[in-house]
């Protein structure tokens, strides 16, 4: 097997021999990437279903035809992609060409979180070949057997000479953080991201952070109880409460707990029946550690639904806590799995009040059928994205960027935006080499009606708007 060392060195000569920079090289891994997620379907959700007991419309939604919509994405969109993007000019460069050619940053390095092991790792991995970039993969070794079947997979359907895989743990990520990338991609928790930017500041390289966080949903007085709870209780028990952008906690009045907390039972008794541990829809936690971790949270407020466990078969019944106070340890840290506190407030200004004195979070969600409410919630917070009256299904479209701020990470992706986020954006000016007494007013000896007619030249219009936004 090619050392750390052995293996880089050859993908950046493959780099540097151009062999990336073709737009039909690119659509054909693309295409093959395609073929992998077909060819191998049966087994990648054998894998999945082995780390995670993922039901396999949760596999197929999620993590299979996720990845494949976002290769055709790419496919039919490349071309336009990587065209030359034209800019407006001033009076001085108007014979002069003046574009934005996007090219790639060179060997990327990306790094996936366990919760969707297969959208997380091949996700970034369409931006990046489509970005023209040669890539080296380290799947998370928590889902181990998702990890090694895609390390065994990758090498048979792309390019050997572009595209490597690496597995194993802690260790062997810090051995790769030592050598030279040109782009670093994280998914993860805030904890591990600290330590890829320290390590990627010691190259100048650049990164994007995809680090989750506390996710609040506020549910207004105003808010629909039906479609309210079962959008609620979907999306926190979506792949057992193991995704990022789950609503992590829900702040509302009372009045609203009374009517959410048996409606909430009743919704999960529908969605798993009356035993959740026997539904073929409802996973596990994916190791001895997180479960631990779980079973912790649990020491706070009161539970009053759920909090059944079997450690043997890691299973972690959905819970709802009440009670809960903002100082303790399930308020922490971002939950990660199927808890649900409820939080009381007694307004939406006290909602946004809690929310503005945490960290900002991946994502923030509102239920109300005011739309004044919605309007000021998203007005006076900040997170990476924002949904009302659901939670989650803004990541599943790929027109809109998928990103953190702040503490919860930063760049964006999916769809063009993975392509942006794996180019560089190279400002290009191709000078006209005529209309030499033009260009005399910049050269010395500088003189008052050179200043005056340069300005004048350079200047950039002011545009009178008198439109009105409805």
């Amino acid at each position: 097997m090619a050392t750390f060392a052995e293996s880089l060195l050859s993908l950046r000569r493959a780099y540097l021999s151009g062999k990336t920079q073709s737009v039909e090289f690119r659509i054909t891994q693309l295409r093959s990437l395609i073929t992998l997620l077909q060819d191998n379907e049966t087994a990648l959700l054998d894998a999945l279903d082995q780390d995670l007991r993922k039901p396999k419309f949760e596999a197929m939604i999620a993590e299979i035809a996720f990845v494949k919509n976002e290769a055709i994405s790419a496919i039919n969109n490349i071309k336009s992609w990587v065209a030359a993007e034209f800019v407006e000019k001033t009076f001085v460069t108007k014979l002069d060409q003046c574009f934005i050619r996007r090219e790639p940053f060179g060997v990327a390095l990306i790094i996936a979180a366990w919760s969707q092991p297969i959208q997380l790792l091949l996700t970034p991995l369409v931006g990046a070949i489509a970005a023209g970039n040669c890539v080296v993969l380290k799947p998370s070794e928590v889902s181990v057997n998702t990890a090694a079947l895609l390390n065994k997979l990758i090498p048979q359907y792309l390019d050997k000479d572009c595209f490597a895989v690496f597995t194993g743990g802690p260790a062997e990520t810090r051995k790769l953080l030592q050598y030279k990338f040109d782009y670093i991609f994280y998914t993860g928790n805030s904890t591990v991201g600290k330590l890829i930017m320290k390590a990627a500041a010691e190259h100048l390289t650049p990164v994007t952070l995809e680090l989750g966080g506390k996710n609040p949903c506020y549910i207004d007085q105003s808010f629909s109880l039906e479609s309210t709870v079962h959008r609620l209780v979907w999306g926190r028990f979506f792949n057992t409460g193991q995704c990022c952008a789950s609503p992590d906690y829900v702040l509302c009045c009372i009045e609203v707990q009374e009517q959410l907390v048996p409606a909430i039972k009743q919704c999960l008794k529908r969605f798993y029946g009356a035993e959740p541990k026997e539904s073929a829809d409802y996973g596990r936690i994916v190791s001895d550690q997180h479960f631990h971790r779980l079973q912790q949270l649990l020491n706070a407020g009161q539970v009053v639904i759920g909090g059944d466990t079997d450690k043997q078969d890691r299973y972690f019944a959905p819970t709802v806590l009440v009670d809960v106070k903002e100082s303790d340890a399930v308020m922490q840290e971002e939950v990660f799995g199927p808890i649900l506190p409820i939080i009381n407030i007694n307004s939406m200004e006290e909602a946004i009040a809690f929310i503005n004195r945490h960290q900002k979070p991946l994502a923030i969600y509102v239920y109300a059928t005011n739309i004044k409410v919605v309007n000021e919630m998203l007005e006076k917070t900040s997170s990476g994205g924002f949904c009302s009256n659901d939670n989650m299904v803004q990541m599943t479209l790929n027109t809109l960027p998928f990103g953190g701020i702040g503490y919860s990470g930063f760049g964006a992706y999916q769809g063009k935006f993975s392509f942006d986020t794996f180019s560089h954006q190279r400002a290009c000016l191709l000078k006209n080499v005529g209309m030499e007494k033009v260009n005399a007013t910049r050269y010395p000896p500088y003189n008052e009606q050179k200043l005056t007619w340069l300005l004048w030249a350079t200047d950039i219009k002011k545009r009178e708007c008198s439109c009105q936004l409805l």
